[in-house]
Order: C-alpha cells, then sequence, then structure tokens
C-alpha cells in the first residue's frame, strides 16, 4: 500500500489527466449536429451506422414488395426509425432484421382506412410510396391501387406537414397510354402533385435483383408463353442502386419536387435478356409465340378465374411498349450514382438455376470470383 502511495505521489495529477476522454467526448459529439428540415421539423443528424440513434422517421408504404427491403435496408442501417405498414403477416417477417432494436417498427393499415394510413405518416418526416400492382385482383383494381390509394397517403403527407413525399412510380407512366397499368401510374402521378406539389416522383426501369420479376421469371420453366416474339425493349435496373437511390434523395432537399428516370446503362430486348440468362444457367428455355389476339382474352380470363399469378391481359398489352425515358428527367447521374450492368450479374442471381452440367465446367477465374464478392444480399452484412 506504501509503495502505490509513493508512486502516485511520483506520477502526480498526470496519471490521472481526464484529457484524452473529453477530447474523444467532444469529437464524438461533433459528428452529430440538430438540422432544421424544409418544414422547421428539427432532426438529429448522425453520421450513420446500424446502431446509430437519431436521424430521420421514415415511412414506406409497400415495402413488403420486391424494392421495398432494398430503401428499407439502406435507411434502417444508417440509423433512420423505419415505419413498415403492412396488410399482412407473413409478408413482413424479412424486414425485422434489416435494422438494430427499434428501428424498424410495424403498423398495420388497410388501404382503403384513411385512418390506419394517417397513423402511419403522424410521427415521420419523410413517406415513401412504392405501392403498386402489376395485375389486378378480385379486391384491388389498378385504379384502386395507383389512383385513390395514392390520394390517400398524400392526403394524409399533407395533413401532417410531412416535410417530404417520394413517390416511386413506373417507366412509361402515362395517362393516355393503352396499358391500364401505366395510364393508371401517371394519372397517380398527376394526383400526387396535385396534392402535394413538392413530391419527388421516381420513375425506375425494370428492376432486376434478388426475388425479382425479370431474371427469375426468365429462368423458370414456366414461362413459357409471348406474344411479341419478346421484343420489347427496356434499360433494366439493378435493384441495389435503385434502393441507393431513394436512399440518397432523403438527404438532398434539392430533389424535392424534381422526376426522375433511372434505368441501366444498356438497353436489352426480352429475347436477349432470355439469351442471357439460357447462357448462365446453361439451360434452353422454350418461348411459345402466341398471337397476341388469342393470348390476351386467356391471359384476362385466367387472372379471374385462378388464385395465383399467372399474369394478366394488361401484362400481355406491355409486351408491345418499349420503354420511352422523358429526357427532361434526372437520373443516376444527378445522384452521383453508377448503375450496373446487367450482364455482369446474371452469375450471382441465377446461380441457383444452373444446370448439373455446371459442375463439369473449369473452376471461376480470379475475376470471376472478385465481381462475385462486390454484390450482397441486403441481409448478407446483418
Amino acid at each position: 500500500m506504501q509503495k502505490c502511495r509513493a508512486a502516485n505521489s511520483i506520477l502526480g495529477s498526470r496519471a490521472f489527466v481526464p484529457a484524452p476522454r473529453v477530447q474523444s467526448q467532444l469529437q464524438r459529439r461533433s459528428l452529430q449536429d440538430v438540422a432544421i428540415t424544409r418544414t422547421g421539423k428539427p432532426i438529429l443528424k448522425v453520421p450513420g451506422g446500424r446502431s446509430s440513434l437519431g436521424g430521420h422517421t421514415a415511412t414506406v408504404f409497400g415495402a413488403t414488395g420486391f424494392l421495398g427491403r432494398y430503401i428499407v435496408h439502406r435507411l434502417a442501417s444508417q440509423g433512420c426509425t423505419v415505419v413498415v405498414p403492412y396488410r399482412e403477416e407473413m409478408a413482413k417477417r424479412h424486414l425485422k432484421p434489416t435494422g438494430d432494436l427499434g428501428r424498424v417498427n410495424f403498423m398495420e393499415y388497410d388501404l382503403r382506412n384513411t385512418q390506419s394510413i394517417e397513423e402511419s405518416v403522424r410521427h415521420s418526416d419523410v413517406v415513401y410510396n412504392l405501392v403498386g400492382r402489376q395485375y389486378p385482383t378480385k379486391n384491388f383494381s389498378y385504379t384502386d391501387v395507383h389512383v385513390d390509394g395514392i390520394e390517400r397517403i398524400v392526403e394524409a403527407t399533407a395533413k401532417y406537414d410531412i416535410d417530404r413525399y417520394i413517390h416511386v412510380s413506373s417507366y412509361n407512366a402515362d395517362k393516355n397510354s393503352p396499358s391500364e397499368y401505366f395510364a393508371t401510374k401517371g394519372w397517380g402521378e398527376e394526383v400526387a402533385r396535385s396534392i402535394y406539389p413538392e413530391t419527388t416522383i421516381v420513375r425506375p426501369a425494370p428492376v432486376f435483383g434478388f426475388e425479382d420479376n425479370l431474371l427469375h421469371k426468365l429462368a423458370r420453366v414456366t414461362s413459357l408463353f409471348t406474344a411479341n416474339h419478346m421484343q420489347e425493349r427496356f434499360w433494366p435496373v439493378h435493384a441495389i442502386d435503385v434502393g441507393t437511390a431513394l436512399e440518397h434523395m432523403l438527404h438532398d432537399d434539392s430533389t424535392a419536387g424534381q422526376t426522375f428516370e433511372l434505368y441501366g446503362p444498356k438497353n436489352y430486348s426480352m429475347a436477349e435478356i432470355a439469351e442471357l440468362v439460357d447462357r448462365e444457367i446453361i439451360k434452353r428455355r422454350r418461348h411459345i409465340n402466341v398471337p397476341k389476339t388469342l393470348l390476351k382474352p386467356f391471359a384476362y380470363y385466367m387472372n379471374k378465374l385462378l388464385w395465383w399469378n399467372v399474369g394478366s391481359a394488361d401484362e400481355i398489352e406491355r409486351e408491345f411498349i418499349d420503354q420511352k425515358i422523358d429526357p427532361t428527367a434526372k437520373t443516376f447521374k444527378d445522384l452521383g450514382i453508377e448503375p450496373a450492368e446487367l450482364e455482369n450479374l446474371t452469375f450471382h442471381y441465377l446461380k441457383g438455376y444452373r444446370s448439373a452440367s455446371y459442375y463439369d465446367l473449369p473452376p471461376a477465374t480470379e475475376q470471376e470470383r472478385a465481381e462475385e464478392k462486390k454484390y450482397l444480399h441486403v441481409l448478407d452484412t446483418q
């Protein structure tokens, strides 16, 4: 004990200098700041990270769909609090681990129930609307989802003076389109802008990724019939790139009131993509062309009679419409994002469909292995 006291007396106060701790606290505090949003709401800005406390509170409608998981992951992993309105209990479970404890919160809602929509947005400072339906059902038509539902969501956003509203529409959205899907998407854009003029409209091209309706559809044996010899042309876009762009828009107030066309770097026909898929899975999928006058009514009645998705008449109509890009709209370039090329990612998404003959091929090169490591599923990093 006497030796310890002697050592302390020799070292003096230098042994217990609290300066490094104080300095680290000051450095940590300097990474946080209070920002005032466009509507005057204070937001605690944080450096980001899965366990960050602070940041935006975002409501993401349609988060249980294909694209929704990518934006929820981007927001929750940056420390934002995410509210996920849902309809089906089993459809939301995969979103829980995309963020830290308490970052992802679920609220049951009905697209026809205004009160449930208002409860979902009242505490948020940004609302994402990804609600959409590729085919009509017995409960919801295209107009019910893309027009009437959007109107309720935007009215609730305006009622509670939400700082930002980001509306995910579709490529070729046009009120005068022969496709009812594209027409109602264009109508929904007009409704959103008329109620909330600062709406940010996002028009993604056909999206590919995990659980997509493009590569996986072509790889399955059930993708058999086509009506236009698979000649429709578009610029497929990577789901991760779209999710990144949606997250960037939250932090950039200059995107308010703007329209974005998000599309990939290369134009393909559906037949060209089918060739890429066949080459990757080392199989040959058959695609039988049926005249539109026969396939369209067949798809219409099958959609009415069956309770699972087998396509619809409007999807047949869309096979005859090429993607058109609005030259006045902004793109990935305005967000500082370089979109990925479809041809470089087919292996990553289609290896589960590969033929057994794949195992007779030579081992992957170093370049192929390095390319595979660049892209991860949104849940792989958790």
